[in-house]
């Protein structure tokens, strides 16, 4: 009885631990479940911080990225600068204040110079020529008959330089063509120059006294086909045109010739009374160089077996 008493107890404290392991088990699962629960609300509430920090972590790495981005583009509006730097200023637009000044420069240095060309010019007119160089009646008068006697000489020389029979009297008319040319440039240049007529208005040779005193002796030194000593008639310029050979080269050395002359006595007379000093070198270098060339005249005739014409 006893013993089974005991097993009854036994059994009874059986169950009771069973129980209690029951209970026990039952409490530690409820804790279990409990904490489990507890992780879950904790891992629920702790995802909202995760994902911030995963935001976080985005926007700084966009943040990173941007200052590079804003570096960059900082590097190349810094380079963009320094091209704009390097351009010529020429290239850039210059702002009107500048402009204005210098236009306004300009004009200042044009009204100097205006000025300053106007105040000579009214000094040299105001300025009195002196008296020792104005052209006198010798000097004008030298230029203007002097002119005309040049152009006869100029067409004879230039009829030689085209239709001489040797080679000697084309190349003296080519001398005495280009020689007497540059002449009549100059002495019509000094005609310019002091406001007198290319040609005189009324007779010739009337600057020199006594006409044409000392223009020959012969019967040619004056006649009306002729408007100076020593220049040939239109029936001698005719003929000289229609020759030809020999007797072409013997008829040009006879005028040419006679012509020089003719006009020894005029450059002798502007040598001697002309005022102005170029005119009267003018006259001394004519004289030297027809001198010349009558001696070379004379010396082809005799070769030719011909004789000068009266003067």
């Amino acid at each position: 009885m006893t013993v089974e008493v005991r097993d009854t107890g036994d059994e009874r404290d059986e169950q009771q631990t069973g129980q209690g392991t029951s209970e026990t088990g039952d409490t530690g699962r409820h804790a279990d479940e409990q904490a489990a629960a507890e992780r879950r609300d904790a891992g629920k509430d702790a995802a909202p911080d995760t994902g911030d920090g995963k935001q976080s972590d985005l926007a700084a790495a966009d943040a990173a990225e941007d200052a590079d981005g804003g570096g960059d583009a900082a590097g190349e509006h810094d380079e963009l600068d320094a091209v704009e730097d390097d351009e010529p200023e020429f290239g850039r637009r210059t702002p009107a204040w500048a402009r204005a000044l210098v236009y306004g420069a300009a004009a200042l240095a044009l009204l100097l110079v205006g000025a300053t060309v106007g105040l000579v010019i009214g000094r040299w007119q105001s300025t009195p020529v002196a008296e020792e160089d104005k052209p006198n009646a010798v000097d004008i008068g030298f230029c203007q008959d002097m002119s005309v006697h040049h152009r006869q000489a100029v067409e004879m020389g230039d009829i030689a330089r085209l239709r001489g029979h040797s080679r000697e009297v084309r190349v003296l008319g080519y001398d005495i063509s280009s020689t007497q040319n540059g002449q009549i440039g100059r002495m019509q240049g000094w005609l310019t120059l002091w406001d007198a007529p290319a040609q005189a208005p009324g007779e010739l040779m009337t600057w020199m006294k006594g006409g044409h005193g000392g223009h020959g002796t012969g019967q040619h030194a004056q006649s009306d086909d002729v408007p100076m000593p020593g220049m040939a008639t239109e029936q001698e310029m005719r003929k000289l045109r229609r020759l030809s050979g020999r007797e072409f080269d013997v008829f040009f050395l006879q005028l040419m010739l006679r012509h020089h002359q003719g006009g020894t006595a005029m450059a002798e007379y502007a040598v001697e009374h002309a005022r102005i000093p170029a005119v009267r070198a003018l006259a001394q270098s004519m004289l030297d160089s027809q001198g010349s060339e009558m001696k070379v005249m004379r010396a082809m005739l005799e070769q030719l077996g011909a004789e000068p014409l009266p003067f």
